[in-house]
């Protein structure tokens, strides 16, 4: 990643900051969507310079990156962002410094309450089924490691616009939780169309921090 621009997000009394990041962050997505490079890959990449501050965890400012300036040109982010011009602050492309270390923010799938009862249901059922045991006794061994639905990991409100188009009459809301990692190299790979580094082979896609 040779180059960046950054989005500074400017909440007002009307506005709060983690309603702005939702709807910023759902028309980054589109951007970059559009700009994939197969079904479900980007080569430009988001950051988070803020992650981890206090108030709203994931801060005020969205960096997004890529190899080539004309990816950042072609991306638009002006169009996309136009309707939002009095609650965002987009400034040029700008070469990354040559300090910058390595990075990584992953998307993290965290499930909630109704989806760990069924799995813990369905699993408690397949172990009676092999060791005989009655259900209950199955469920109260399986409660030791029953996950937790709850996650201290930031997150966005995020919409599927799939689950939109494909059932009007679902809710399409989904959190997008998110997660950083400190890398000691950089590590060449894709990303996912939310600017998320991906994760194959061991190899995390990195990004620079500055």
């Amino acid at each position: 990643m040779n180059y960046y621009q950054d989005i500074t997000l400017l909440p007002d009394a009307d506005i709060a900051l983690g309603f702005l990041w939702q709807k910023i962050y759902q028309q980054v997505h589109i951007a970059l969507v559009e700009q994939k490079v197969d079904e479900q890959h980007s080569a430009i990449a988001v950051s988070f310079p803020g992650y981890g501050s206090k108030g709203f965890p994931l801060g005020n400012k969205l960096r997004v990156l890529a190899k080539d300036k004309a990816q950042l040109e072609k991306l638009n982010l002006t169009g996309f962002l136009g309707r939002f011009e009095d609650y965002t602050h987009l400034k040029s492309v700008q070469p990354v410094p040559e300090s910058a270390t390595h990075i990584a923010f992953v998307r993290r799938r965290v499930k909630g309450q109704a989806r760990i009862e069924k799995d813990m249901m369905d699993k408690a059922r397949r172990w009676a089924e092999k060791s005989g045991q009655s259900l209950e006794v199955c469920l109260q061994q399986l409660e030791k490691s029953k996950p937790s639905a709850e996650s201290k990991l930031p997150f966005i409100w995020m919409e599927s616009q799939e689950t939109k188009t494909r059932t009007p009459t679902s809710s399409a809301k989904f959190p997008l939780f998110i997660e950083r990692i400190e890398l000691q190299d950089a590590n060449e790979g894709l990303f996912n169309c939310y600017g998320l580094s991906t994760e194959r082979g061991g190899n995390t896609a990195s990004i620079p921090h500055f």
